[in-house]
Order: C-alpha cells, then structure tokens, then sequence
C-alpha cells in the first residue's frame, strides 16, 4: 500500500464490494486518496490481483460463497481485521416487471442482496472479536420509492433496507454499526454495465413507454451528482465513531421525491412519477 508518514496516526482497513466500477470505484479511490487502507474487490480483478492506484485489489465473485471466504481470508492474511466493509456492488437490468425471467431476477437478488449477507456472514464473527466495525451497505433512491422499469432492481434495494435494518439492532451489542448509503442518480457511467431485460423487444406491449423511460434515466444520469462527492462523504462518515444510520445523497429534486414519498398518498405519488418517467 501507499506508504504513511512517519509518526501519521493510521487511517483504518476497509474492504469495499463492487469496486471496478461505478459508485463503487469512486468511492474506493476517495478513500485511498484519504489515507485509508483499501481492499478493493471485483470479478474483473481475479486475473490482475495486487496493489493497483493506492489499492489492493483481489477477485470477488459475491455471488460465489468460496470467493467470498477467499477475499475475506486473504485480505486479513495480508492486512489483519478489517475495521470496515462496503457492499456497493450493484447490478441493474431494466425491463417490465412483468417480463423480468426467473433467471434475470434471481441474478440481481444474488448480486445486490445475498451477495452482501454473504460478505456480511464472513466479516461479522471478526467484528464481534474485536467489538467493534462498521458495515456500509449500497442502497438507492429505489430503495425507497419505485420507478418504472427497474423493478427487479428496485426489489433487490427493498431487500436490503430491510436487511440492514433488522442487522442494525442485532449487530449494535457488538459495538458493529450499520450505515445505509442512498445515493440518488450520479455520473459514474452506469450506461455502461445497465442492462435491459432479454424479453424487452420492439413487439412488448410496454416498448415505447420501456424507451421513454429510458431517456429519462438517462438524463438524469448524465446530468446527476458528482460521484467522487460521494465517495468523500463515505470518508468522513467512515471516521466517526458510529456511522450515520444513513447518507442521502442526492440532487435537491430527488431528495423531495423521498419527501414526497412518505407525505403523499400513493396513487397520487404514482401519478406525478409515472408522469416524469413518460408513462401517461
């Protein structure tokens, strides 16, 4: 890792999920930038594991318990205990819900859900040890309201609130606590790795409404948040002695869409957001 100033107080060990791409990159770097010690993982990495930007990378598969146990293993072979670990792997295939094929969803459950309580299996009995650790895990804006077309996506982000909520209380005795990151739509090149359900065809019934919904994510995309904004506010939250039970993080519209969504009536809410997404 990147060498430390004699007498400098060190910066804690972090395992981070999902780190070859997207928010989970951006966060990765901010936090090696920060003077943190970083084990990054991804499948992209099993054919070049090492130091790598201020990083140490390793493969992970989260979707494979053995690599999982391997990542885990091996980052505190070489790094000892971690202090903290990231879930922000993510996986997001738009399509109709009804169109979703078993496979297409259950792909994007293992990915964004059991992928974490898999990782989550591995580091909790090393925090309980030593009383102490932080979990952050990836949730979404969609983890709190749906939008049309990602709902498998949408369903996975459900998972996880619930999950880290009942994980909250269970891990607090242990002196472990639970952050849920939400991020609302950022720049990170999500089009890159987004992808569209196999059954979504010009002759679906929902084709034109799938593209125009589809625009619309896309704008906001490139147009959304700066993401290495995020990966600094993970720093900072990361250094206090108990983590935020969340961090929103997201432009002023979307942040009053989450408002919106606790204070309206829900066919109301379903209204005015089926409208911004093109569907009336």
């Amino acid at each position: 890792m990147t060498d430390r100033t004699k007498g400098q107080i060190a910066e804690m060990t972090v395992l981070i999920a999902g780190a070859s791409s997207g928010l989970g990159l951006h966060t990765a770097r901010q936090l090696s930038k920060a003077g943190f010690t970083v084990i990054a993982g991804a499948r992209s990495f099993r054919e070049h594991e090492g130091e790598d930007g201020g990083m140490y990378r390793l493969g992970l598969d989260v979707r494979d318990s053995a690599s999982v146990e391997r990542f885990v293993r091996l980052a505190v072979e070489r790094f000892g205990t971690p202090d903290a670990l990231i879930c922000a792997q993510g996986l997001l295939n738009l399509n109709a819900a009804e169109e979703y094929t078993d496979q297409e969803l259950n792909d994007i459950l293992d990915t964004n859900f059991i992928g974490s309580v898999r990782l989550i299996r591995q580091v909790m009995p090393l925090f309980r040890e030593k009383k102490q650790g932080k979990i952050i895990l990836f949730s979404s804006i969609n983890g709190i309201l749906g939008i049309p077309f990602q709902g498998g996506y949408t369903a996975s982000k459900h998972a996880i609130e619930g999950y880290a909520e009942c994980l909250r209380m269970e891990a607090e005795p242990f002196g472990v606590t639970v952050c849920l990151v939400t991020p609302g739509d950022h720049r990170s090149g999500q089009k890159q790795y987004r992808r569209h359900g196999a059954s979504e065809r010009p002759e679906s019934p929902y084709h034109q409404r799938f593209l125009r919904a589809v625009s619309q994510v896309e704008h906001d995309e490139s147009t959304g948040s700066d993401p290495d904004v995020l990966g600094k506010r993970i720093a900072r939250a990361l250094r206090k002695r108990r983590l935020p039970g969340r961090l929103l993080i997201a432009k002023s519209d979307q942040r009053l869409a989450v408002l919106l969504h606790k204070l309206l009536p829900i066919r109301l809410f379903s209204r005015i957001i089926s409208g911004y997404y093109g569907q009336r």
